[in-house]
Formats: C-alpha cells, structure tokens, sequence
C-alpha cells in the first residue's frame, strides 16, 4: 500500500513562490526568544494565578458571591501582568522598531530612526537599580537628543542574563534590521 504523503519523490502542487508566515515583514516580530528569566518568573505568576482563580471558585461555592469576584479581579490582573511581561522586550517591522516596557511602549518609524549601536556601559541589573558593566543596545532617534539614546536592551536584562551569545545574535539582528529598513 502506497503511502504518498510519505514519499519524497512526489511532486508538489503547492506554489512555490507564495512567501512562508515568517517572510511576512509588516508583522511585528521579536529577533529573538524570551529569556529564562523571563519565562519563569511569568510562569510563576500563572501558577499562583492558577491557586487564585481555585480560591476564587471556592469562595464563590462556599461565601458571598462579592468576595469571590474580588478574587477573581486580582487572578485576571496577575494574568494579565504575566501576559505583559512576557510581551516586553524589542520588535520590529518592515515599519519601525518598537520597544515594548512593562507600562509603556514606544514605537520609532525607520525613518526616525538616527543609529542602532551596540555599546559597552553600566547597565541595570534586570531592571533593579544596581548597575553592572556590560552591553547596551542604543536607539538614537530624531527628537531625543536632549535624552540621549535609549537603551533597548542589555546583556543583564530579564532576556539575556547569562547568555551573552543570544544578546550579540539579537543587537546583530536589530542592528541588521535598521541598515535594511533605516534612511539611507
């Protein structure tokens, strides 16, 4: 019994020139993978909202129906919050490049953009106040000089602490996205 779709001498109907899902460059795209610290910290937080949104079905069986929905509130909001920060970090488009904070997202059309640059200097310790040296990702675009460049990532961020490779493979890759799509 012939089995077609496991052979490889058949011939192919599909077209060949239709783009595959990652060739669409007017989607939104991060040029790498979230970080293990990311990942887990948000993985903890949908645990904990897993227990909450459990409490919140017990006190709905067993207590009033407003305690219950208060509950229920703070599970959505520790869901949502995961959601978000496994959202943050640096997109980019055919468009522009998007930096996507906790609260906050700022989006830079290419032809905003001055310079992607990679640079030594002290960068915060997944976010916290203490500064350690290592790598920066800059964004110099038209209307912040008075700021400064924005920093869009670090190699000590929730994304890149201890993976320096993943860091050098995603700047080169922002970095690559800016020469391609940035002004001439």
């Amino acid at each position: 019994m012939p089995l077609p779709f496991l052979t490889a001498d058949r011939v192919f109907e599909a077209a060949d020139d239709v783009p595959l899902p990652y060739d669409d460059r007017d989607r939104w795209r991060r040029p790498y993978r979230p970080g293990p610290w990311r990942v887990g910290v948000a993985a903890l937080a949908l645990l904990l909202a897993s227990f909450v949104l459990f409490a919140a079905v017990i006190i709905a069986a067993t207590a009033e129906l407003t305690s219950a929905t208060l509950v229920f509130g703070l599970a959505l909001f520790v869901i949502a919050a995961a959601l978000r920060l496994l959202r943050m970090g640096v997109w980019v488009n055919a468009r522009g490049l998007r930096h996507v904070g906790f609260l906050t997202t700022r989006t830079a059309s290419w032809e905003q953009v001055v310079s992607v640059r990679t640079v030594q200097q002290p960068v915060r310790w997944l976010g916290l106040p203490r500064t350690v040296q290592g790598q920066a990702l800059l964004l110099g675009s038209q209307g912040r000089e008075a700021t400064g460049p924005v920093p869009l990532m670090t190699t000590h961020n929730a994304d890149f602490l201890g993976r320096a490779e993943a860091f050098d493979r995603a700047a080169d890759s922002v970095e690559a996205w800016a020469e391609e799509y940035g002004p001439r």
